[in-house]
C-alpha cells in the first residue's frame, strides 16, 4: 500500500506542476520504463542461455500456439476467455521465495524462480533431474510462464492385503461390469477434497501433514472397521463410530494449519466417511457388484496412509487418453504423441474436430493440437495426478497393547483374516472358470471391404474390356466367387479386400490363442460377412467343424443401402459352390423377402431384437455365438439382448461411424440371475494404419 501511495503522489505531483515540470517528469517515467524493459530482457537473455540447446524455442512452437487455429476458431476463443477468467483468480497474488534445496540449484541455472517452482510441483519436489525433465519436455509450452496453481487433496489409502483385495473387486468389477465412476481414482477414503495451494507454498503443506500424522500417531487406529453399504448407485464401505471421529479430527487439524500456513482455503471432509467401491453404474449390474464385493474382507491386515495428491486444475471436467502408438504430426496443428502419453480431452471442444480426431493437450509437453483418436484408449483421471508426500501410520507396535481379552480378539480376527484372504482368491479364480463355461454372444463388424479402399467404382477398375475380373492392386481379392447373375452384383454386395481376408483369420488365431469355444456362427447374407465368418472360422481351425449358418436379419440398416433396394444375394447354393462352409440345414424365421427397403430406425431396432432373442433361444449348448454383421449391428444386438434401451437415432449414426472393421462387443450369459451383462472381448482390438496408393513414376521420376 505504501509503494502505491507513493507513486500515486509523484504522478498527481506531475499533473500539478506547470509545463516545464512536466517535461522532467515524462523524463523521468522515461527513464524509468526503459530501465524495467532492458531488465526484463537481460531477464530473459539469462533465462535463455542456461537452457541447453534442445531447449530452444523450435519449429514445434507454432504447433502448440496455432493448433487450433485452423480447424476450431471459435472453440480457442472460449478456451482462451476461460483460461484468462483461471489466470484472474490467481494472479493477484504475490509471489515469495522458497528457500527449498531443489529450488537453490535450478535458480543457480538461470530458471526463473516461478517456473522453477513450478516444474519442481509439478514432479512433486522429488528431485532436480525430474525437475529439468519436466522443463525440457514443456519448453514449447504455451502456458509455461502462466501463474497457476496446482489443486491438492488429502487422502487416506490402505496398503497391505486389503489394497491387494480392493485391486481385484476394481478389475473384476470393470470385467463383468464394465467402467464406472470409482474406476477413475484407486481405492482412498477422502479427508480433505481438493484445494488450491501456490507453488512456493507447496512445502508447507509437507511439513503440516508430518505434522499434524505425528501428533496423531498415538491415537490413530489399529485397525477400521469397514461397513459396506449398498444402493442402486452407489456401493461402497462406511466408517462409523470413534474411529470416524479420529479421522475427522486429522482432517480438520490439517485443514486448519495449511489454512493458517499456508493461506491455503481447505474444507475438510465433514460427511460421513467412506472407500468408494462402485459409483454411477447401471441398476442391473448392482446384485453382481454386491455379490464381488461380499468376496472383500474388511478385516484384511492393512496400513493407512494419508497422502497428498495434485492435478492440474485447467484440466479438471476433460477426459483422460493414453497414446497406445507413437504419431508424429503430418500438418503443422497436429499434436506431436509418443506411446503411453497422456492426454487432456475437452469433449465440448469436439465439434469442430474431422472425424476420428480429437483435439487435445499433451500432459508431458503442454503442447495442444489434433491427434488421431484411434491411436489412443480411455485412461483413468487419477492416472496424470501427481503423489507429493505421505504419512504411514505405524500402528503394528500397539496392536496388542489392549486389555487382556483383545489379543484373543485381534488373533482370531487374524485367524479369519487369513482363511478369508484365501477364499478371496479361490472366488476369483472359481469365477474365471465358471465364465469359461457361460454361454457368450460375440457380435462382430465385418473386416476391411474393397469398396472401403477403392471406392464404389472399385469393379470398374478390375474388369476387362470382354468383363473378366483381373486383380488390379494387390488388395483386391484374387478371385471372385461364381454367381448366377452377372458380375454387376458385387457393387451391392462388395467382397472383403486382402486385408479383410487377413484381418478376419488374425481375428480367429486370437480366439485360438484364447482358447475362446465357438459353439455356433451366425452371419448376415451379405458377401462381406459370410468371408469374415469362413476366415475366422479357419483361424480357429474350426473350418468343417463350425458351420455358417445365413441369418438375413442380421444385414444392416436397409436406409444406408445407396440402391435404395436390397441387394441380391449369392444364395446358399452359390455360397457352398464356392467352397464357404454353409449349414444348409439352418432355416432363418426371418426370411430374405421380410427385409424392407428404407426401414426405419425403429423397425430396424425391432428386427434386431427379435433376431438376437431367436438366436439365444436356437443355441442351448455353453460355449460362444459368434454373430458376423455389420457397425450398425453392434448396438442393437447387444443392447436388446442385456436389455438396455436403444440409443436415440442421431446418436446411433455418430457411434456407428466410429466402429472400424472388425470391432466388437461381447455378452456374457448370467444364468443365476437370469440376465445377460456385457463384459470385455475375450482379445484386444485390431488396429493398423492407411497405406495409400504408390505410383513410382509420378512420385519418383517426377521433376
Amino acid at each position: 500500500m505504501e509503494r502505491r501511495g507513493f507513486y500515486e503522489n509523484r504522478m498527481s505531483g506531475f499533473v500539478r506542476k506547470d509545463h516545464k515540470g512536466c517535461k522532467v517528469g515524462v523524463c523521468f517515467l522515461g527513464f524509468f520504463f526503459f530501465f524495467f524493459f532492458f531488465y526484463f530482457i537481460c531477464l530473459s537473455v539469462s533465462f535463455s542461455a542456461s537452457l541447453p540447446p534442445s531447449f530452444t524455442p523450435s519449429s514445434h512452437l507454432p504447433v502448440c500456439v496455432s493448433a487450433v487455429s485452423t480447424r476450431g476458431g471459435e472453440d480457442t476463443e472460449e478456451m482462451a476467455v476461460a483460461e484468462a477468467q483461471l489466470y484472474a483468480k490467481v494472479s493477484n497474488k504475490p509471489w515469495g521465495r522458497s528457500t527449498s534445496a531443489l529450488l537453490e540449484p535450478l535458480l543457480a541455472k538461470g530458471f526463473p524462480a516461478h517456473i522453477a517452482q513450478k516444474a519442481l510441483v509439478a514432479t512433486g519436489q522429488k528431485t532436480i533431474e525430474d525437475a529439468v525433465k519436466w522443463l525440457h519436455s514443456h519448453c514449447n509450452d504455451p502456458s509455461l510462464d502462466d501463474p497457476i496453481p496446482q489443486e491438492y487433496a488429502l487422502y487416506l489409502c490402505p496398503r497391505g492385503r486389503l489394497h491387494s483385495r480392493l485391486q481385484d473387486f476394481w478389475r473384476e468389477s470393470k470385467r463383468q461390469c464394465g467402467k464406472n465412476r470409482a474406476h477413475e481414482v484407486f481405492p482412498h477414503i477422502t479427508l480433505c477434497d481438493f484445494f488450491t495451494c501456490e507453488d512456493q507454498k507447496v512445502e508447507l503443506l509437507y511439513d503440516i501433514l508430518k505434522q499434524v500424522g505425528d501428533s496423531f500417531s498415538q491415537i490413530f487406529p489399529p485397525s477400521i472397521s469397514l461397513t459396506l453399504h449398498a444402493s442402486p448407485s452407489y456401493l461402497g464401505f462406511f466408517i462409523d463410530g470413534s474411529q470416524a471421529n479420529v479421522l475427522k479430527e486429522f482432517a480438520v487439524a490439517f485443514s486448519s494449519e495449511a489454512s493458517a500456513l499456508a493461506d491455503c482455503h481447505v474444507k475438510p471432509s465433514l460427511k460421513q466417511f467412506h472407500l468408494t467401491l462402485a459409483h454411477r453404474f447401471y441398476p442391473h449390474h448392482q446384485k453382481t457388484l454386491e455379490q464381488l464385493a461380499k468376496h472383500i474382507n474388511p478385516g484384511e491386515p492393512c496400513q493407512w496412509v494419508a497422502a497428498l495428491y495434485s492435478r492440474d486444475m485447467r484440466f479438471v471436467h476433460y477426459q483422460r487418453l493414453r497414446a497406445l502408438f507413437q504419431y508424429k504430426p503430418q500438418n503443422i496443428d497436429e499434436l506431436m504423441i509418443n506411446a503411453g502419453d497422456l492426454i487432456y480431452v475437452d469433449p465440448r471442444q469436439q465439434s469442430t474436430a474431422s472425424e476420428g480426431w480429437v483435439i487435445g493437450t499433451s500432459h508431458r509437453t503442454g503442447c495442444r493440437g489434433f491427434l488421431p483418436e484411434n491411436y489412443t484408449e480411455r485412461a483413468h483421471e487419477s492416472d496424470t495426478w501427481v503423489k507429493h508426500r505421505e504419512y504411514v501410520f505405524d500402528t503394528a507396535s500397539r496392536s496388542f497393547t489392549k486389555t487382556e481379552n483383545e489379543p484373543n480378539v485381534k488373533l482370531n480376527g487374524e485367524a479369519q483374516n487369513l482363511s478369508m484372504s484365501r477364499s478371496v482368491t479361490n472366488v476369483l479364480s472359481l469365477q474365471s472358470q465358471n465364465t469359461a463355461l457361460r454361454r457368450g454372444v460375440l457380435v462382430m463388424c465385418h473386416g476391411e471391404r474393397v469398396d472401403q479402399v477403392f471406392g464404389k467404382s472399385w469393379l470398374q477398375q478390375c474388369l476387362t474390356a470382354d468383363g473378366k475380373y483381373y486383380r488390379a492392386d494387390l488388395n483386391f481379392p484374387s478371385s471372385l466367387p461364381r454367381q448366377k447373375d452377372n458380375m454387376k452384383q458385387f457393387e451391392c454386395d462388395p467382397p472383403l479386400s486382402c486385408c479383410g481376408i487377413f484381418q478376419s483369420r488374425l481375428i480367429g488365431e486370437a480366439l485360438l490363442d484364447q482358447e475362446v469355444t465357438v459353439s455356433y456362427v451366425y452371419s448376415s447374407p451379405a458377401l462381406r460377412c459370410v468371408q469374415t465368418a469362413q476366415h475366422i472360422l479357419q483361424g480357429l481351425k474350426l473350418n468343417q467343424k463350425v458351420r455358417i449358418r445365413v441369418e438375413p436379419g442380421l444385414f444392416e440398416w436397409t436406409k444406408w443401402e445407396a440402391s435404395r433396394a436390397i441387394p441380391n444375394f449369392m444364395t446358399v447354393a452359390e455360397l457352398v459352390e464356392a467352397s464357404y462352409d454353409i449349414d444348409t440345414s439352418y432355416r432363418s424365421n426371418f426370411p430374405l423377402s421380410s427385409l424392407v427397403p428404407s426401414e426405419s430406425y425403429e423397425d430396424y431396432v425391432s428386427r434386431s431384437s427379435v433376431v438376437i432373442k431367436q438366436i439365444i433361444s436356437a443355441c442351448p449348448c455353453k460355449g460362444v455365438i459368434l454373430i458376423v454383421g455389420h457397425g450398425s449391428s453392434l448396438a442393437p444386438l447387444t443392447r436388446a439382448l442385456t436389455g438396455l434401451p436403444s440409443r436415440d437415432s442421431r446418436d446411433f449414426v455418430q457411434m456407428v461411424q466410429k466402429i472400424p472393421s472388425l470391432g466388437m462387443c461381447f455378452c456374457e450369459e448370467q444364468k443365476e440371475e437370469n440376465k445377460w451383462q456385457m463384459v470385455n472381448p475375450p482379445v484386444k482390438t485390431l488396429t493398423h494404419g492407411a497405406n495409400a496408393a504408390f505410383n513410382w513414376r509420378n512420385t519418383i521420376m517426377e521433376d
